[in-house]
């Protein structure tokens, strides 16, 4: 059973919670793509929704299936956000970005009267920080920023490398919205509270890749043997 698979059984899973009418937030990503898909295979067989996209990736993904699309401006209120995550812990804290798509997502997820995440179940960890955790970061004072970034890490009482992403050409990465990306690279978060308190704390963060209290629950599939097993952590 191949990656893929395991996707498109935790996206298939998700579709099902989603009903004619609704306003639904949606994620970035390779399981995100996997529900872009199933959800457009729903809309052209009838189902009407309107969609929230979380990336301008996502943007074009949607229109492609034929997703009907609005502005977080034009609907403020969501019903469901359905997004992907590169970790996940046992309460539902989460860690998220490693699409550089980290801010339009928190604020459409806290914009929707629920999120769940739908992830492969080998992203869920005992504890937070083998993934690199992502922050958003604004490019003015870059250098500034990453210091204090890296004060703000050692204050949390984590330890590990601090590295700005960069892209195919070598150059700083841009998020969608003309920020660049600091990747933690911290191996593990005991307190990840406590470290976004830390992270909120420097000036030049615009956003941090840690999930806190957001997510209502995860579906996470598995393999077992050739089939995929779907499990829900949290409630549906």
């Amino acid at each position: 059973m191949s990656g893929p698979d395991l996707r498109r059984a935790a996206a298939s899973r998700a579709l099902t919670l989603v009903e004619p009418g609704m306003r639904l937030g949606i994620g970035t990503g390779s399981t995100a793509a996997a529900f872009i898909a199933l959800l457009g295979e729903r809309v052209r067989a009838g189902l009407d929704v309107v969609g929230v996209p979380t990336s301008e990736a996502t943007r074009i993904a949607c229109e492609r299936e034929g997703i009907r699309l609005a502005t977080l401006d034009e609907l403020p209120e969501l019903d469901l956000t359905i997004d992907g995550a590169d970790e996940v812990d046992g309460s539902l804290r989460l860690i998220k970005g490693g699409g550089a798509a980290l801010l339009r997502e928190k604020i459409v997820a806290m914009a929707s009267r629920r999120m769940v995440v739908i992830a492969d179940a080998a992203k869920r960890v005992e504890t937070l920080g083998a993934f690199p955790l992502p922050v958003e970061v604004n490019l003015f004072g870059l250098r500034a920023t990453t210091l204090a970034v890296e004060a703000a890490v050692a204050r949390a009482g984590c330890a590990g490398e601090v590295v700005l992403r960069r892209d195919a050409s070598g150059e700083a990465l841009r998020t969608d919205g003309g920020h660049a990306i600091l990747d933690l690279r911290l191996g593990r978060i005991p307190d990840p509270e406590g470290l976004s308190a830390r992270l909120w704390a420097v000036p030049g963060v615009v956003e941090h890749g840690l999930f806190l209290g957001i997510a209502s629950a995860a579906i996470l599939a598995e393999a077992s043997g050739a089939e995929a097993v779907v499990s829900v952590l949290g409630d549906l």
